[in-house]
């Protein structure tokens, strides 16, 4: 089952399970692993859903036996990528790792989303469980959104993070700049001399964070859609740049395997095909919760600041999540 909300909706979403059309889809990172979930996108009934008990206590145990970086170990994992990054001249790399709650007995699910829903309107929110697995998440990065009828096509370029109340430096603007070339430089081969249209860089608020953001916008022929995602994924904004070598690198590098995090979550209804890039997000167990924070890094970045920042993004789920000790 899954329950969602697209940014500035209200509206709740669910799937029609009689349907045997598949609306919805969950990539990996990697490309590897998809979950395709059955029924077409319908409105849910706001009371319905609040009449619901949804407890982890319905979840799978965790037994993956993961044990979470320190912060000596991921402050030395930084070091060895920016020497990386310094070696082969990059513009930028992303480098994430898990952070592990398990200080629950159990985790009210339904109020934890409702949670995500009121301090994130701007983002796309949801909660989803098959009885395998399950996610939640609550992010605004947009990989693609595409008009069926008008066949525009919009993506953004959204990178560097820092808490709301500080200023921008050169090392965030220098890793935003990067991500806007590189899908710029995509969208262009699929123009076909229609005009590109770019915003002015600003500022995207997500609860405690910020980040810079440009919002891209074409005419496209609806045959290349699925082309340009899959030049798009994974974006510098989760990857790095050039993007071959840097997933090579993640692979080598990460402790653990990303799974869905970075991922897209491909949605289709009756007027567009949406895909958004699951970043805010942890994997739910009965018995812990796996946070997957990320940031880029560049030959700037200080690790001491870098470890922070994936602290403050660990908080979008964890801060929302509702427990019983």
């Amino acid at each position: 089952m899954i329950y969602f909300k697209f940014p500035f909706d209200e509206k709740l979403y669910s799937t029609d399970e009689n349907s045997n059309t598949n609306s919805i889809h969950f990539h990996s990172f990697n490309n590897t692993e998809k979950i395709d979930i059955t029924g077409k996108v319908i409105e849910k009934d706001l009371s319905e859903f609040e009449n619901l008990a949804i407890s982890s206590q319905i979840l799978p145990e965790d037994e993956t036996q993961f044990i979470a970086e320190t912060p000596e170990e991921y402050l030395q994992k930084l070091e060895e990528v920016i020497e990386i990054i310094k070696e082969n001249n990059l513009p930028k790399l992303v480098l994430s790792r898990r952070k592990i709650f398990i200080d629950f007995t159990e985790i009210d699910l339904k109020e934890s989303f409702n949670n995500l829903c009121r301090n994130y309107p701007n983002a796309f929110k949801y909660l989803f469980f098959d009885g395998k697995t399950s996610w939640m998440g609550a992010f605004s990065e947009v990989l693609g959104k595409f008009n069926k009828s008008t066949h525009e096509f919009e993506t953004m370029s959204i990178a560097g993070t820092i808490p709301v109340s500080e200023e921008w430096t050169e090392k965030e603007i220098e890793e935003q700049k990067p991500v806007s070339s590189y899908i710029r430089n995509i969208l262009e081969k699929y123009s076909n001399s229609n005009p590109i249209q770019e915003s002015e860089t600003y500022d995207h608020i997500s609860g405690n964070i910020k980040h810079l953001k440009t919002d891209f916008k074409l005419k496209i022929n609806p045959e290349d859609l699925d082309s340009i995602i899959q030049e798009l994924h994974p974006t510098p904004a989760v990857c790095g740049i050039p993007k071959d070598f840097c997933r090579k690198i993640i692979e080598d590098v990460e402790k653990f395997p990303r799974e869905l995090y970075a991922g897209y979550i491909k949605i289709e209804t009756e007027d567009y095909i949406q895909y958004f890039v699951n970043l805010r997000c942890a994997r739910l167990y009965k018995n812990s919760v796996h946070l997957f924070v990320g940031g880029g890094i560049t030959a700037q970045s200080n690790p001491e600041k870098e470890w922070q920042e994936t602290e403050l993004k660990s908080e979008a789920v964890l801060k929302n999540l509702v427990v019983v000790q």
